[in-house]
């Protein structure tokens, strides 16, 4: 019986640890230049039209306001003073395009687990998103989206990398 009883054991704690098993993670959207070009309605696919800057584009966007980036500190949201000066200058610019929609991308840097850096991604997003709506931008034309550490725009593991990577980037749909 007592053999029995050892297998019966080993059995269970085998079920047990194959319950226990790590769940692959959802896949992420596509980046937004691996989407694949997108017609900015005027038969060009990057705001230009024979060279020139369409107003209302991204591209027009990326040249009129202070930048289309906000940077946070080490596990944080709060918009400081730098950061509202940029947001200030989107906010104006979003004013004179009343019919452009928005995307603000939430980021982070590659410590911490993902789902921790989902969600700091998705309350640094959300901060500038507030921001924006405090300032007249109305919330319909606003989205956000969190990548967390999964797409950085500096691959170092040193300070400097990290601090770029900390950001909420504004990105102009049409």
């Amino acid at each position: 019986m007592s053999r029995f009883t050892s297998i019966l054991l080993a059995a269970t704690a085998l079920v047990a640890v194959a319950g226990c098993a790590k769940k692959r993670p959802p896949v992420l959207p596509p980046a937004p230049a691996e989407a694949g070009p997108v017609d900015q309605g005027n038969g060009s696919i990057d705001g230009s039209a024979n060279g020139a800057i369409v107003p209302g584009s991204d591209a027009d966007f990326k040249r009129s306001v202070q930048s289309n980036t906000v940077n946070f500190a080490l596990d944080m949201y709060d918009i400081d003073s730098t950061a509202r000066a940029i947001l200030d200058s989107q906010a104006q610019w979003l004013a004179r395009y009343p019919n452009v929609r928005i995307t603000i991308e939430g980021h982070a840097d590659e410590r911490g687990t993902r789902e921790y850096n989902l969600a700091l991604g998705d309350r640094r997003a959300n901060a500038a998103k507030n921001y924006l709506a405090a300032k007249g931008v109305p919330s319909e034309r606003m989205t956000t989206i969190s990548y967390g550490k999964e797409r950085p725009v500096a691959m170092g593991s040193d300070d400097q990398s990290w601090a770029a990577n900390r950001r909420a980037v504004t990105v102009v749909l049409n």
